[in-house]
C-alpha cells in the first residue's frame, strides 16, 4: 500500500478516534452529573422520609416512657397483692393507665406488659391469633412474664442501661401481620440498681402507619425499602418489588442509602438508571452531529497533508531504488527546513561511502575466511599428537598389541573426523563419535580413574553442525579440571525448540569466581580459555551472536559447560564410523 494511503488512513484513524472519544467522555460526563444530581435530591428526600419515620417512632418511645417512668405504676406492679387488694391495683389504676397510653396515639396500638409478680390478676383484652391490630385497633394486655421467658428474643435482649435499652424487631407472628414492636424492660427507676427488672414491655405498631411518609415517587419503576443491620426487609413500596429488581440485575439501578440514627437500619431507594439517563439521548445525538462535521473537517486536513508528505517520501524511495540497483550518482534536493530535509542530507551522505562500506565489508570476509583458517590449523594439536605417538611408543615396547591397536584406530578415526575433507559443517554423529575417540583415547592413558557419560537424544543425529566443538572442552577437564583422582564426564544433547544444546558437566576441581569472569569474557590472556574462546568464536562466526558457548563453574564442586547451537538438517555426508574403520575399508567401500 502506498505511503500516501497509509498516511491518509492514519489520519482517519486518529481523527475516528477523536470523535469516539471526544462523544463518550462527553456522555459520560453528561451521565455521571445527572447520577451525581439525582443522588443529592434522593438523598435529601430519603433524609426528610428518615426524619418523619424517627419522629413516629421517637412518639412510640414516648408511649413507653408514660409507663417506664411512672413510680406508681412501678410499685404497684412490683406490690405482692392478695385477693381483692391486688385486683383493685388493676382496676383502679393500672387498666386506667394502659388505657390512657393507647389512647394517646393516633394510629393503632397494642400494649402488653408482662409481670414477675403473679399476684396481680392477668389482664386480657385481646387475646387469640388474629393480628390484634387488625382485630382490636387499640387494645392492652398484662400476662405473666413466664409466659415469653423461653423465647429467644427475650434471653437475647441486652441488659438495662438506664433506660436507653430498647429494641425496635419482629417478634412472634409480627413479619406475618406487617407490624413491629417495641420492646423495653421495666426497672425501678428510683433504685440505683436498674439491673434488676420486675417486668417487660411490648408496643407494637403497624409498619404502614409507621412508615407511612415512605413514598416511591422519584420516578418511574423506583422502589423504596428498609433494611435491617441483616439485610431483611422490613418494608418496600415501589413498582418493582427486590426480588424484580434481582431478576433484571442490580447493575441496572442506581442505589441510593440512608442510615437511621442510634440503628441498624437503612433507608434504600431504587432508581432504574434508563429513567435517570433518559435524557441523556439528547446528549448523544448532539454528540453524534458535532463529531460528524469534526471528522469532516479533519478529513479534509488529512488529505491535503498525506498528499503532500507523500510526494516527498515517493522521491526518497525512487532514489533508494536506484541505489538497490547500483546507481549512486543521483541526489535528492529538498527546500525547507524540516525533517525531510535532514532525511535527505543523510542519504547524501550514505550514498557518497556506499564504495567505503563494500570496502569494509570485503575485509570483514576475508577476516572471516582467516579465523576459519586458523581454526583449522588449531584442529591439529601437536601436543596431543606428541602425547599420543609417545603413549603408542611405550604400548608397542610393553607387547600391549590390543590397547595399542585401540589406541591407533582411535587416533586415525580423531584425525579422519578432524580433517573432514577440509568441510567446516559436520554431521553431529561424527562429531560425537570424534569426541568419543579423543576420549577412548584418553582413556588407555588413565584407565579407570576416567568414567564418561554420553545421554544424546536420538533426533539430534538428523542436524549437523560446525566440526570440533566438544573435544576442546573436554580436553580442558583432563588438563585443568583433573586432580589425579577420579573424574566423571556426563556429555548431554538435546534439542530446545529450534536449537540444540549440548552440555558438559564434570566434578573436577572447578574455577574460582575471577577465572570463571576471565574465561567467560574469552580474556586471551587466560590459558585454560584459548580453546574455548577459539570455540566461541567460530559459533558465532558461522551462525550469529544468539549462539555459542555459557559456563557455570563452582570451586571444588565442577564445571558445568552449555553450548548452543541452531538445528540445521544434515546435509554433509557422513564420514566414516568406527566400523568400517576396525574393517580397514575407506568411508562407502563394500
Amino acid at each position: 500500500m502506498p505511503f500516501g494511503y497509509k498516511l491518509m488512513l492514519s489520519y482517519m484513524l486518529l481523527t475516528l478516534v477523536h470523535v469516539i472519544l471526544f462523544g463518550y467522555f462527553a456522555n459520560w460526563i453528561f451521565v455521571d452529573s445527572v447520577r451525581k444530581q439525582t443522588s443529592e435530591n434522593v438523598q435529601a428526600t430519603l433524609r426528610q422520609m428518615k426524619d418523619n419515620i424517627e419522629y413516629r417512632m421517637k412518639d412510640t418511645v414516648r408511649l413507653s416512657d408514660m409507663i417506664y417512668y411512672d413510680e406508681t405504676v412501678a410499685s404497684r406492679l412490683r406490690r405482692l397483692n392478695e385477693g381483692y387488694y391486688g385486683y383493685e391495683s388493676v382496676t383502679q389504676y393500672l387498666e386506667p393507665k394502659f388505657d390512657s397510653v393507647i389512647k394517646a396515639t393516633n394510629h393503632r396500638i397494642w400494649l402488653v406488659v408482662y409481670l414477675r409478680n403473679e399476684t396481680l390478676p392477668e389482664i386480657y383484652s385481646f387475646y387469640n391469633d388474629s393480628d390484634p391490630l387488625i382485630y382490636a385497633g387499640k387494645s392492652y394486655n398484662m400476662m405473666y412474664l413466664k409466659r415469653i421467658a423461653d423465647n429467644s428474643w427475650y434471653k437475647d435482649f441486652p441488659p438495662e442501661r438506664y433506660g436507653m435499652t430498647m429494641q425496635w424487631r419482629q417478634i412472634d407472628r409480627d413479619a406475618e401481620f406487617g407490624n413491629i414492636s417495641l420492646l423495653r424492660r421495666l426497672v425501678d427507676t428510683t433504685s440505683f440498681n436498674r439491673q434488676l427488672d420486675f417486668g417487660f414491655m411490648r408496643l407494637t405498631v403497624k409498619l404502614t402507619e409507621m412508615f407511612e411518609t415512605v413514598s416511591p415517587d422519584f420516578g418511574e419503576g423506583t422502589s423504596v425499602r428498609i433494611e435491617d443491620g441483616q439485610g431483611q426487609i422490613l418494608f418496600e413500596r415501589g413498582a418493582w418489588t427486590t426480588d424484580r429488581i434481582a431478576q433484571v440485575g442490580e447493575s441496572n439501578y442506581l442505589t441510593i442509602t440512608e442510615p437511621f440514627q442510634d440503628l441498624d437500619w437503612k433507608l434504600v431507594a431504587s432508581i432504574p438508571k434508563e429513567w435517570v439517563e433518559k435524557d441523556a439521548k439528547k446528549v448523544k445525538v448532539l454528540t453524534a452531529v458535532i463529531g460528524s462535521a469534526s471528522f469532516l473537517l479533519f478529513l479534509g486536513v488529512g488529505g491535503f497533508l498525506s498528499r503532500y508528505f507523500s510526494k516527498r517520501v515517493s522521491h526518497i524511495v525512487k532514489v533508494l531504488d536506484s541505489f538497490r540497483h547500483g546507481s549512486f550518482h543521483k541526489r535528492i534536493r529538498f527546500k525547507g527546513k524540516d525533517e525531510f530535509l535532514t532525511i535527505s542530507q543523510s542519504i547524501n551522505t550514505m550514498a557518497e561511502h556506499i564504495d567505503g562500506l563494500i570496502q569494509q565489508v570485503y575485509v570483514a570476509s576475508i577476516k572471516k575466511k582467516e579465523a576459519e583458517l586458523e581454526s583449522l590449523q588449531a584442529q591439529i594439536n601437536p601436543h596431543f599428537l606428541y602425547n599420543t605417538l609417545s603413549s603408542i611408543s611405550l604400548l608397542a615396547k610393553f607387547g600391549q598389541v590390543e590397547q595399542l591397536h585401540r589406541m591407533v584406530s582411535n587416533l586415525a578415526l580423531f584425525y579422519r573426523l578432524s580433517l573432514n575433507e577440509g568441510r567446516t559443517i559436520i554431521p553431529v554423529a561424527n562429531e560425537l563419535e570424534q569426541a568419543k575417540a579423543y576420549l577412548d583415547i584418553q582413556k588407555v592413558k588413565y584407565t579407570d580413574r576416567l568414567d564418561v557419560l554420553f545421554e544424546i537424544e536420538p533426533e539430534l543425529l538428523r542436524y549437523e553442525m560446525v566440526k570440533l566443538i566438544l573435544q576442546p572442552f573436554l580436553e580442558n577437564v583432563l588438563k585443568h579440571a583433573w586432580t589425579g583422582d577420579r573424574v566423571h564426564i556426563r556429555v548431554a544433547g538435546r534439542r530446545i525448540g529450534e536449537d540444540i544444546e549440548f552440555r558438559i558437566i564434570d566434578d573436577g576441581v572447578g574455577m574460582t569466581p575471577e577465572t570463571l569472569r576471565r574465561i567467560s569474557q574469552f580474556d586471551d590472556g587466560e590459558e585454560a580459555g584459548y580453546g574455548i574462546r577459539n570455540v566461541h568464536q567460530r559459533i558465532e562466526l558461522h551462525y550469529g551472536k544468539p549462539y555459542g558457548v555459557s559456563i557455570y563453574s563452582k570451586l571444588g564442586i565442577g564445571t558445568s559447560v552449555t553450548i548452543r547451537l541452531p538445528c540445521v538438517p544434515r546435509t554433509a555426508p557422513y564420514v566414516s564410523s568406527r566400523a568400517e574403520l576396525d574393517a580397514g575399508r575407506r568411508p562407502g567401500e563394500a
